[in-house]
C-alpha cells in the first residue's frame, strides 16, 4: 500500500513552512528604506548580499549534520535564529552612534541569513523522507506553496506594519511569527533513521562530506536563476515605489500568487514528463519575465511582467529541488540538498551585491538591469538543453 501524502507530519511541516517564510520574507521589501532612513542607501547591495553570505557559509554544515544527527534539530536552529533576529535588528538600531548602528544592521543581517542556511535543508531532507518517490515533485510543489504564501503574506503585512506603525512593529511581528514557526516545529516527528546526537565533529567543515557531488546539474541550472532573484529582490522595491505603490510588499504578494498557481500544477508535472522538460519552460519564461521588467514603465506591464516571473519561479523551483534527491546517492539527500542551495545563495548574493551596487551608483540602470537578468534565463535554457541532449545519447546522468 502506496504511503499517503497528506498525513499530519505533512501538514505541520508546511504550517510551519509558511510562518518562516512569513517571518524573514515580511522584511525584505522594506529594509532598502530602513537603510536609507540611517544615511546607508549605498549600502543596499549588502543586505541581501550579507544575508546570503551568511546562509551559503552554514550549508557546509547544515546539509551533513542533517544526514547525521537528523532533520529535526537543524530545523529548530534555523528556526530560533529567525525567531530572534527581529528582536536583534531593534537592539542594533538603538547603539550609541548612525555608524555602529548601520553596522549593528550588517552583523545582524548576517547571522540572520543562518536561519535559511539551516531550516530549509532539513524542511526538504524531511519532506522527502515521509513521501512516495514517485511523487516527489508534487510533494515538493505543495510545499513551495506553503513557502509562497508566507512570501505572499509576510512582505504585504511588513510593509503595512512598516507604514503605519514604524519599523520595531515590523521586527516585533517578524520575531512572533518565528516563535511560532518554532512551536510548529518542535511538534515534528524525526524522519532520519538512527538519528544520533550533534556532535562537535559536525561543525568542523575540513572533516569532509559537506558536499556532495551528485548535485553539480541542479546547482549550474539554479545559479543563474539566482542571480536573477538577488537583482529582483534588491532594485525591484525602488522601481515599485517609483510607480506609485505605497505598501511595497504588495507587489510581492502577485508575483507570489503567480508562483503558487505554478506550483499546484508544475510539481506533479514534474513527477509525469521529467524535471529538465519543466525547467525548460521555467527557464524561457524567465528570460520573457525579466525582459517585461525592463519595458515596465506603466503599473499594467510591471503586473504582467510579475506574474510571468512568478510562473517561471513556480516552475523551476519544486523541478530544482526533486531533480537534486533524484540524483543524490542514498543517505545523502540533505547534503545534495545543501549543496545545490549553496548554488542559490551565491547567486541571490552576487545578483543582489552586483545589482545594488551599479544602481547606488546609478539610478538610470534600473530597467537595463533586468534586460541583462533576461540574459540568465538563456543561459538557464542552454544548460538544459545540453543536458538533455548528452543524457539522451546515453551521457552520463550525474
Amino acid at each position: 500500500m502506496e504511503t499517503p501524502l497528506f498525513t499530519r507530519t505533512f501538514w505541520l511541516l508546511c504550517t510551519g513552512t509558511v510562518l518562516f517564510m512569513a517571518s524573514f520574507g515580511m522584511l525584505l521589501p522594506e529594509l532598502p528604506g530602513y537603510l536609507a532612513q540611517m544615511g546607508a542607501h549605498h549600502l543596499i547591495g549588502w543586505i541581501v548580499a550579507l544575508f546570503t553570505i551568511g546562509a551559503f557559509f552554514s550549508r557546509f554544515v547544515s546539509g551533513r549534520m542533517a544526514d547525521r544527527a537528523g532533520r529535526k534539530p537543524v530545523m529548530l536552529f534555523g528556526t530560533a535564529v529567525t525567531a530572534l533576529a527581529g528582536f536583534a535588528y531593534i537592539g542594533a538600531a538603538r547603539m550609541d552612534n548612525v555608524a555602529m548602528a548601520v553596522t549593528g544592521f550588517l552583523v545582524v543581517r548576517l547571522l540572520h541569513g543562518l536561519s535559511t542556511g539551516f531550516r530549509p535543508t532539513g524542511t526538504s531532507a524531511l519532506l522527502t523522507d515521509i513521501v512516495p518517490a514517485q511523487r516527489r515533485g508534487e510533494a515538493l510543489g505543495y510545499l513551495g506553496v506553503a513557502g509562497n504564501a508566507g512570501m505572499a503574506l509576510g512582505p504585504a503585512l511588513g510593509s503595512w506594519l512598516a507604514v503605519e506603525f514604524g519599523y520595531d512593529a515590523m521586527f516585533l511581528a517578524s520575531s512572533a511569527l518565528g516563535v511560532a514557526a518554532y512551536g510548529m516545529t518542535a511538534l515534528l516527528p524525526e524522519s532520519l533513521p538512527h538519528p544520533r546526537k550533534v556532535q562537535w565533529g559536525d561543525l568542523n567543515v575540513f572533516e569532509g562530506g559537506s558536499l556532495e557531488r551528485a548535485a553539480w546539474p541542479s546547482s549550474v541550472f539554479l545559479l543563474p536563476v539566482a542571480l536573477a532573484f538577488g537583482a529582483f529582490l534588491t532594485v525591484t522595491p525602488d522601481l515599485v515605489e517609483g510607480l506609485g505603490f505605497k505598501y511595497k510588499g504588495s507587489f510581492n504578494t502577485v508575483v507570489v500568487a503567480a508562483s503558487i498557481v505554478a506550483r499546484l500544477i508544475a510539481g506533479k508535472a514534474s513527477d509525469r514528463h521529467g524535471r529538465v522538460e519543466l525547467m525548460m519552460v521555467g527557464a524561457v519564461l524567465l528570460a520573457v519575465g525579466m525582459t517585461l521588467f525592463s519595458n515596465a514603465t506603466s503599473v499594467p506591464m510591471l503586473l504582467t511582467a510579475g506574474v510571468v516571473y512568478g510562473l517561471s519561479i513556480g516552475i523551476n523551483m519544486p523541478a530544482i529541488f526533486a531533480w537534486t534527491v533524484d540524483l543524490a546517492p542514498e543517505g545523502k539527500a540533505a547534503t545534495s540538498l545543501s549543496t545545490m542551495l549553496m548554488a542559490l545563495e551565491v547567486g541571490i548574493g552576487g545578483g543582489a551585491y552586483v545589482s545594488g551596487t551599479w544602481y547606488a551608483t546609478n539610478p538610470e540602470v534600473l530597467l537595463s538591469l533586468y534586460g541583462g537578468c533576461a540574459f540568465f534565463g538563456l543561459a538557464g535554457f542552454a544548460f538544459l538543453f545540453w543536458w538533455r541532449r548528452v543524457h539522451k545519447n546515453g551521457g552520463f546522468a550525474r
